[in-house]
């Protein structure tokens, strides 16, 4: 083996690897020095190969600032140090305890502890074994639940784009119809002085909220316009920001009080939070500066002197920002708290996003924490054939390991504050990273390790803690052995009806994994009246998209083939519907899904509705409307449609309570 690619492994990277057809794929030498060289080991020469290995061991051979065991198992430190310590439990508690050649014994107590030996700090997780499940929430039950985009929900009143308060109706209305769940998209911070940065999964911070989000309308501010079809966001989101900042003006006393508290608490990284969001629209408006990359120098530092006068010297509009995260927390704690009045016993399932726009607010204010200068993605799979390089970053494994993991754990805890649930997009995330460097071609990219057994456990201690039901997105290229790790830790994984297939055709609905979800589809994929419509082949031949198929005729004659197979799979004994008689389908497939033995079935609220069009088509930008389209009505509304109603009871008598 080369020194290269000894460095490679050493430093995380794998250079080779095995792709979704199960063939071996290597990474050039080329690739690997680029993305070696973001990484911060130097190896455009033999001497800088060899240093940039000898600094690799130095740093292995340290004794680690954190060790996280699985609850009863013996405490490795990671060093071979013996004496007397002194450990401070979860709960404040402290005692004395003997390490012996680095080795501590068992601590019965789960949680996040601190153990001080000679004058050196290790923090040790002792983890609970498995996360917080369905069966712990409701013994004996199969669940459903709907998922929707919080934008193309619409309420009673007006507006330009669903936010909380309309999320709150929602849950209420799937509530009282038996849903036990309700699955969002994800409301992380996005860029508000931006008004095409619209993408729930590129956001500016995932430990902060939307604050497009919250309900202005509580301080008795006019609607923000019209509800139309599809959202344009370059007029809705500075309509809604100047609302919102009516709102801001007019808070009442005891609001202004709730918001003072909330500041206090909300501690430094709330306001530079606020901070950054203050300087991204002063300098979006200055210079069209999108990250803060492209601020004059003197910014780029939040401690420095230039960015303490602007705070200074523009106290209102951090105030502001500060004001968009209260409302929207305490709107979204309302949904959460609609969800559980009206029934559900999980609510709200959140969405945590992959990563972050390196230009954002976590990349300013902590850009330690992340990775530069790479992006992440996946390689070429069948979701994706040309490979994907998604244009945000993620975390350094280094830096976590070196921070004791703390932004992990203020994302996982942020993201199931108002949620009994978190799905975890591209939960192989946790296990490793295909990076790419910034301005390559996703096909030159590589797999980066993620410390996986850590975060592993703190999803599940953070799982229990919050009695927060965990799903892993894992669709595409699967790791080896990742599934059986999600079982381990009673992580739910996704079984999609148009993956779910063999060498038969596809698989009957008796025999999907009870250990998983049960899902008609996601927001990246067609409708079931899309698929059998043909839908999605109108787009990837109007789009000019990579196809598998030679032409569009023979994808056509493909997706035939495949209609009749699922019709088969259904087991009914009517006649196969044509193409465009799309609603026995769209019937039939959630009775398939309800039916499956997995612990919770998911429908989206466009397959419940039998809508055509889907909500994100994957490597578009303005080609298609991703996150744009609204709902044809209020949710209170569409369930009282005679068709979504039996759709309804269909779920509920294969889920009954």
């Amino acid at each position: 083996m080369s020194s290269l690619k000894k460095l490679a492994i050493a430093a995380g990277l794998q250079p080779e690897w095995q792709d979704a057809a199960g063939c071996r794929q290597t990474v050039s030498d080329d690739a690997l020095r680029r993305i070696l060289d973001r990484l911060g080991h130097a190896s455009a020469s033999a001497e800088q190969v060899a240093d940039s290995l000898s600094a690799i061991a130095v740093k292995a051979a340290t004794a680690p600032r954190f060790v996280s065991v699985d609850i009863g198992d013996p405490i490795q430190l990671g060093t071979k140090v013996s004496g007397n310590a002194e450990l401070t439990l979860d709960d404040g508690t402290t005692k004395s305890v003997a390490v012996d050649n680095g080795s501590l014994r068992p601590i019965s107590k789960s949680g996040y502890h601190r153990l001080e030996i000679n004058g050196e700090m290790i923090d040790i997780l002792v983890a609970p074994r498995r996360c917080f499940t369905i069966a712990d929430a409701l013994p004996g039950r199969k669940l459903w639940a709907p998922a929707v985009q919080i934008p193309s929900l619409r309420s009673k009143v007006a507006n330009a784009f669903g936010d909380f308060a309309t999320l709150a109706d929602a849950a209420r209305d799937f509530g009282e119809r038996g849903a036990e769940a309700l699955a969002i998209s994800p409301t992380h911070a996005l860029f508000p002085a931006d008004a095409s940065r619209y993408s729930p999964y590129a956001p500016s911070s995932r430990q902060f909220l939307n604050g497009l989000y919250g309900d202005p309308s509580a301080s008795d501010v006019p609607s923000d316009g019209p509800a139309p079809d599809l959202i344009n966001w370059q007029s809705a989101i500075p309509a809604r920001l100047a609302q919102l900042r009516r709102a801001f003006a007019q808070a009442t006393p005891k609001n202004a009080e709730m918001l003072a508290v909330f500041r206090r608490d909300g501690g430094e990284d709330l306001e530079r939070h606020a901070e950054f969001d203050a300087l991204h629209s002063h300098f979006f408006a200055a210079i069209g500066a999108k990250g803060w990359q492209r601020w004059p120098a003197d910014y780029h530092d939040p401690a420095s002197p230039t960015v303490r006068r602007f705070v200074t010297d523009h106290p209102e509009d951090v105030a502001f920002y500060v004001f968009l995260q209260w409302l929207a927390r305490r709107d979204l704690d309302a949904a959460q708290h609609a969800s559980k009045e009206a029934g559900m016993a999980i609510g709200l399932i959140a969405d945590l996003a992959v990563g972050m726009d390196p230009g954002g607010s976590h990349g300013w204010s902590r850009r330690g924490d992340l990775l530069a200068g790479l992006s992440i993605g996946a390689p070429p799979d069948p979701l994706g054939p040309d490979g994907q390089s998604w244009g945000i970053t993620c975390f350094d494994p280094q830096a976590l390991r070196d921070n004791a993991f703390a932004p992990f754990i203020a994302t996982i805890r942020a993201a199931l504050a108002h949620a009994g649930g978190i799905r975890i997009d591209h939960a192989f995330g946790l296990r490793r990273l295909w990076v790419v460097p910034e301005g390559a071609s996703a096909t030159e990219g590589a797999y980066l390790d993620m410390p996986f057994d850590d975060m592993m456990r703190i999803v599940a201690m953070e799982s229990q803690r919050a009695k927060a039901i965990v799903i892993g997105e894992d669709l595409g290229t699967v790791p080896d052995g990742f599934r059986e790790a999600m079982d381990a830790r009673a992580m739910l994984g996704m079984r999609v009806l148009w993956f779910e297939r063999d060498a038969d055709g596809f698989v009957p609905a008796a025999q999907w994994s009870p250990d998983s979800v049960a899902m008609t589809g996601t927001h990246d994929l067609a409708t079931i009246a899309g698929w059998w419509s043909g839908r999605d082949i109108d787009w990837t031949w109007d789009l000019g998209r990579k196809s598998d198929a030679v032409d569009e005729p023979a994808d056509r004659a493909a997706r035939a083939e495949d209609c009749a197979a699922l019709w088969s799979a259904f087991g009914t004994d009517t006649e196969q519907p044509a193409p465009d008689d799309t609603a026995p389908v769209v019937d039939a497939a959630i009775g398939h899904v309800a039916g499956t033995p997995c612990a919770l079935a998911i429908v989206p609220i466009e397959d419940l509705a039998g809508l055509i069009e889907q909500p994100n088509l994957p490597g578009t930008i303005d080609e298609h409307p991703n996150w744009r389209r609204r709902m044809p009505d209020t949710t209170e509304a569409l369930l009282q449609r005679p068709e979504v109603v039996a759709r309804i009871d269909t779920l509920n008598a294969a889920r009954p309570a």
